[in-house]
């Protein structure tokens, strides 16, 4: 049990370390004078994220099922949680404790439709409803005993409805609601720092190996299959959109090939203990150039303002990741997967899939519509256009990221 543990213990610290990472990509995105505000919607997650989880959130998402949507509060404050197991297995504590780090980096994931025009304070109030109500009953319904495991049937790995679906659907909505920053469609929005991006890049892509294997509970072979699958995917993704661009742009960026390698994150995440290693080739191959176009024609198109495209990346790549697993999961690689995907020959699972990541984003785009307008109503949920020309960062922190810089930004 001891390996177990410590295997867990460092994969829980890689998870905490991609809230901070998600800050750095995020904040070298956005526009100087808005990167202390980009940056601090995450980090403060990392208080909110956990203080809620540890009041309520485990217990909900792991207590006693009610109605197959969410749990009761046995376990609140994690009161009667073990902390010793009598097994091989992890203690239950431990794994409280993992997924507690996914609880507070996905609303901060959301922050990527929203930058450089919504009011902090509510935007941390979105985060702590939608957590609430979206993000804890999803958990529930799929990991903790609800109805997409049974009767639906659905798998979700390491959180492709529960994290990327909800948060990127979630996104999506929340930027409609919100509006365009002002000048969007008129003006370029050029990233100030992608030295910044690229560095947070790198810390979520190592700690998203750690997001990923720990899933498999411990040192063992579903942890190797799963790094196997994590790093082929998204190496595989990496290399077909820096083609894409070379072909399409005769430019390959720095940007565009960190962004590949992410959506081929994204794209394996809910299958990645589920599928054959020869899979996760085609999952992030594929999701590479479903994912650009989202980004590249898809925004253009429909003119919604996904400023870092959250939507984009964890929206689109998490519902091919869901469709992926129906099409690839196989019980001969991990006996937990009820019934072999598509491409062998079965469709139950295919159709449970479907099913879960339809529910999911349901869920997502109903409730965060709804908690976006009765925030508008209560206040306004944006800045003005005075306070958006001047700066999120002297407006809602009195503070500069680069207090010596003078010039445009």
């Amino acid at each position: 049990m001891a390996g177990n543990v410590a295997f867990m213990f460092l994969c829980t610290i890689m998870v905490l370390g991609m809230t901070p990472g998600l800050g750095m990509f995020y904040g070298g995105m956005v526009r100087r004078k808005n990167a202390l505000n980009t940056m601090m919607f995450c980090f403060a997650m990392m208080g909110i994220g956990m203080l809620l989880w540890v009041a309520v959130g485990y217990s909900l998402c792991f207590g006693e099922d009610h109605g197959g949507i969410i749990g009761n509060l046995h376990y609140a404050f994690l009161q009667n949680v073990p902390w010793t197991s009598d097994s091989d297995e992890v203690p239950p504590m431990m794994l409280a404790l993992f997924n507690m780090m996914f609880a507070v980096i996905s609303p901060a994931i959301i922050l990527g439709s929203l930058a450089e025009r919504m009011k902090f304070s509510k935007m941390m109030l979105l985060c702590i409803i939608w957590t609430l109500v979206v993000y804890y009953p999803l958990a529930h319904m799929t990991w903790g005993g609800g109805f997409l495991d049974d009767p639906i049937g659905s798998i979700d790995f390491a959180g492709g409805n529960v994290i990327h679906i909800s948060t990127g659907v979630s996104g999506l909505v929340a930027c409609m609601i919100l509006g365009k920053r002002k000048g969007f469609g008129a003006m370029s929005y050029h990233p100030h720092n992608i030295p910044l991006f690229l560095i947070g890049a790198a810390v979520l892509w190592v700690g998203w190996l750690g997001f990923n294997c720990g899933c498999a509970g411990g040192a063992n072979e579903i942890a190797i299959l799963t790094l196997a699958n994590t790093t082929i995917s998204s190496a595989a993704s990496m290399v077909v959109w820096m083609l894409m661009e070379t072909i399409l742009q005769k430019k390959c960026t720095v940007m565009g090939a960190v962004t590949g390698g992410i959506v081929g994150l994204v794209g394996i995440t809910p299958g990645a203990g589920y599928v054959p290693i020869w899979s996760a080739f085609l999952i992030g191959a594929i999701a590479a150039p479903i994912c650009f176009f989202a980004i590249s024609k898809a925004k253009q198109k429909f003119g919604y303002d996904d400023a870092l495209d959250a939507f984009g990346c964890h929206g689109v790549g998490g519902i091919w990741g869901g469709i992926a697993t129906g099409l690839f999961a196989n019980s001969s690689v991990n006996a937990a997967v009820p019934h072999n995907g598509l491409a062998f020959g079965e469709w139950r699972l295919f159709v449970a899939q479907l099913a879960a990541s339809a529910i999911s984003i349901a869920i997502a785009a109903s409730f965060t519509a709804v908690i976006m307008l009765i925030l508008k109503k209560c206040g306004g949920v944006r800045v003005s256009d005075m306070e958006e020309a001047q700066g999120l960062d002297q407006i809602e922190h009195g503070e500069r990221a680069y207090p010596a810089f003078n010039g445009l930004d």
